[in-house]
């Protein structure tokens, strides 16, 4: 196959990134994937994964590890996940590294060919990994001008396309595919989590992941906790069943009778996609009633947000979001910094909060909430993901904080 020229140099870091519709006018020879932006910059290269063409939010992803459970995060459902790390492939795929059996992110986009897999517990090549669900990616492409386009003039729609026989059969037509993508809704007013949430209540019966022993199950539960899933990672499951949990998941949409009538000790609400605005039509009634109730209630990422809502405050769609394993937040109470993992879009206005909600930890990278807690009751919440999945473990304290609320509780 002839060579996908070079992208162009990228610029100084001084400056901005600005949009170039004129990049390539018509696919390159050898091109077999093309991913066009709604403002028609195009960025050119070769298809990995499925064949197809999806439509979705164009993101990036900071993390160096972790692939394998950023593309299975339900957090992603209705995105494009660019990642800066250039070696994605190295340590293959395998049954165990999923947050969720199937993924809902639309696609992905990286810098180099999809590097061979060098790890003891890979079974499976990524490239066949992303056939396998449907996941259409585009290797070659800049992702450092794409991450810098997006860094500095924001979240964007995009279309990424995957035609083997390129220009030949029509599929990579630049201007179809920038229509697509500016015909595409966007994030802000549309609720994902119904898509990837449970559809009945089940049990979670398994620990987190030791080495040489693999997924453990859960001994005798000191506590009964209801995970509200609008799209829940296992990893978060299992870090609850970790500390003697009984873990009972049910439906986004359950409502307060529903969680309630489980008798918990406490409730949690998970991680999740879509504007929280969106959800919340169906969510806050039922937080306002397990709020009502009295227990001890945990929220992240999602969840912060809706439960946030619940209390009066209010969110807004960020500039670009944060994605990566290497956030930094300040814990205000006690000046800690922890390096976290995060995906989200949308964040709570901290100007918002009302009086007896008080944040509890701050971005040291934008400044933006990150946490909060309702004063004098067992009730707190992060915008991150303790659970570290992938990412740093800085952050399971706070799991242990909510078994603790339980206890106290009892």
């Amino acid at each position: 196959m002839p060579e996908v020229p070079s992208p162009p140099a990228p610029t100084s870091p001084g400056r901005k990134v600005q949009a170039r519709p004129d990049i390539y006018p018509e696919p390159p020879p050898g091109a077999t994937a093309a991913l066009i932006l709604a403002d028609g910059t195009a960025f050119w290269g070769r298809g990995i994964g499925a064949v197809g063409t999806i439509v979705g939010e164009v993101c990036f992803n900071t993390s160096i590890t972790g692939y394998q459970e950023i593309l299975t995060d339900p957090s992603y459902a209705g995105q494009i996940i660019t990642f800066t790390f250039p070696h994605i492939g190295n340590v293959g795929t395998n049954p165990e590294d999923i947050e969720t059996t199937t993924p809902a992110a639309r696609g992905l986009v990286i810098r180099a060919d999809i590097t061979e897999p060098s790890s003891w517990r890979s079974v499976q090549h990524l490239d066949a990994w992303l056939k396998s669900h449907g996941l259409v990616g585009i290797a070659g492409a800049d992702t450092r001008q794409l991450t810098r386009r997006l860094r500095d003039a924001g979240a964007c729609n995009g279309a990424l396309c995957h035609a083997p026989d390129g220009a030949l059969d029509g599929a990579l037509d630049a201007k179809a595919l920038e229509a697509q993508a500016a015909a595409w809704p966007g994030l802000e007013g549309m609720d994902l989590a119904k898509e990837v949430s449970c559809r009945q209540t089940y049990e979670w019966a398994e620990t987190r992941w030791a080495f040489g022993q693999g997924y453990g199950t859960p001994d005798r539960a000191k506590y009964h906790v209801v995970a509200v899933d609008y799209g829940a990672k296992r990893n978060i499951l299992r870090s609850l069943a970790s500390l003697g949990c009984r873990v009972t998941v049910v439906p986004a949409t359950a409502t307060a009778e529903d969680i309630l009538r489980h008798e918990p000790d406490g409730v949690f609400l998970s991680n999740g996609p879509g504007d929280p605005a969106a959800t919340g039509a169906y969510a806050v009634p039922a937080i306002k009633g397990v709020l009502e109730a009295g227990l001890p209630l945990f929220g992240i990422c999602l969840g912060h947000q809706i439960l946030a809502l619940a209390l009066g405050a209010r969110t807004e769609k960020m500039h670009h979001g944060h994605r990566g394993a290497n956030h930094p937040v300040k814990d205000l109470e006690t000046g800690k910094v922890e390096i976290t993992t995060q995906n989200h879009g949308f964040v709570v206005v901290e100007d918002s909060l009302p009086k007896g909600v008080t944040a509890t930890h701050l971005s040291l990278f934008d400044g933006t909430l990150e946490g909060f807690k309702l004063e004098g009751r067992p009730v707190f919440a992060v915008q991150y993901h303790p659970e570290a999945s992938p990412g740093p473990q800085d952050s399971h304290y706070l799991f242990e904080r909510f078994v603790e609320m339980m206890a106290s509780d009892a």
